[in-house]
């Protein structure tokens, strides 16, 4: 037995220390990763996938630390994924989520992991489908992404998740970016959080006006708009109730096998693009003559694919 496959046996056995490992492998890439997904892809597939997606600033770190502990009460596993953002110059990330989530640093039935999403668009970094697919495979109930928050391009996470949380805050201006990050058609609900600040009200109705400019079809899924205070537990049990019956939702009607496949699709094509991107690499000295003149960028890219 490789040292992978006993990682991931010991792994799926409940062992935090061997799949803090096999998540460092998913990290690093490499050949690793793809003697790992051999081991976990045939027990992949049983969690429920949340993701929570906002601007800054919003409470996304709050409220996932509140939902972990209804769930928790539930007696659900649950995996947090919280996806930092790194530095564009020296390509490090403060990975501060974990510090936020003290509150289950003890519980054997949370696992809490900080990702970087060194450069990656789309608030996720490279790694979190894979990642998803070990936990998924460790069997845990509930797998949590917490995305970057980078606001207008924050949209990867739809394609990944199976419920999208859209985290707004009353005077942030949410209702209006929401229409320009196009972040309507991404969510599954909306969580107004900080519900107690002047404004709630406000928002909740700007939402709402928003979404009834929306044509839908007739079974189509209509997004509920939830209301918290997550740093007083309040509201989360809503939040919990709407993520269920969207699960009941998307299974009733097809929906959720569709959104796998789709997601595996994502995935598979990520991993082609990754290594056609590895084999069509553009050297420097063609680089040097596109940048002097002395060649187009088209017939450069034409010398990349033909060489």
């Amino acid at each position: 037995m490789t040292d992978i496959a006993r990682l991931a046996a010991q792994a799926r056995d409940g062992n935090q220390r061997a799949l803090g490992r096999l998540m460092s492998i998913v990290e690093r890439g490499g050949d690793g990763v793809r003697e790992l997904a051999l081991h976990m892809a045939p027990k992949a597939g049983g969690a429920k996938v949340v993701g929570l997606t906002g601007s800054p600033g919003v409470g996304k770190s709050t409220t996932t630390n509140a939902l972990v502990a209804e769930y928790r009460k539930q007696g659900q596993r649950v995996a947090v994924l919280a996806v930092d953002p790194s530095s564009p110059f020296s390509g490090g990330a403060i990975l501060g989520d974990r510090i936020r989530m003290q509150d289950h640093a003890l519980d054997s039935g949370v696992y809490i992991r900080s990702m970087s999403s060194r450069g990656h668009l789309g608030g996720l970094a490279a790694a979190t489908p894979q990642a998803v697919r070990v936990l998924e495979a460790c069997g845990f109930d509930i797998v949590l992404i917490e995305t970057v928050g980078v606001g207008q391009a924050e949209v990867s996470i739809a394609a990944l998740a199976d419920t999208t949380l859209v985290l707004l805050a009353p005077g942030m201006g949410d209702g209006i970016q929401a229409v320009k990050a196009g972040i309507l058609e991404v969510a599954d609900a909306f969580v107004i959080n900080k519900a107690d600040r002047d404004g709630a009200d406000a928002t909740f109705r700007d939402i709402r006006s928003m979404m009834s400019l929306i044509t839908r079809e007739p079974n189509a899924w209509r997004q509920p708009i939830v209301k918290t205070v997550a740093h007083r537990d309040e509201g989360i049990g809503d939040v919990i109730d709407a993520v269920a019956k969207h699960h009941a939702w998307l299974a009733e009607h097809g929906e959720l096998e569709r959104q796998r496949t789709l997601r595996a699709e994502s995935e598979v094509s990520a991993i082609v693009l990754g290594a056609l991107a590895k084999r069509f690499a553009v050297t420097d000295a063609l680089a040097s003559r596109v940048a002097a003149g002395e060649l187009d960028p088209y017939t450069a890219a034409d010398e990349v694919l033909s060489g």
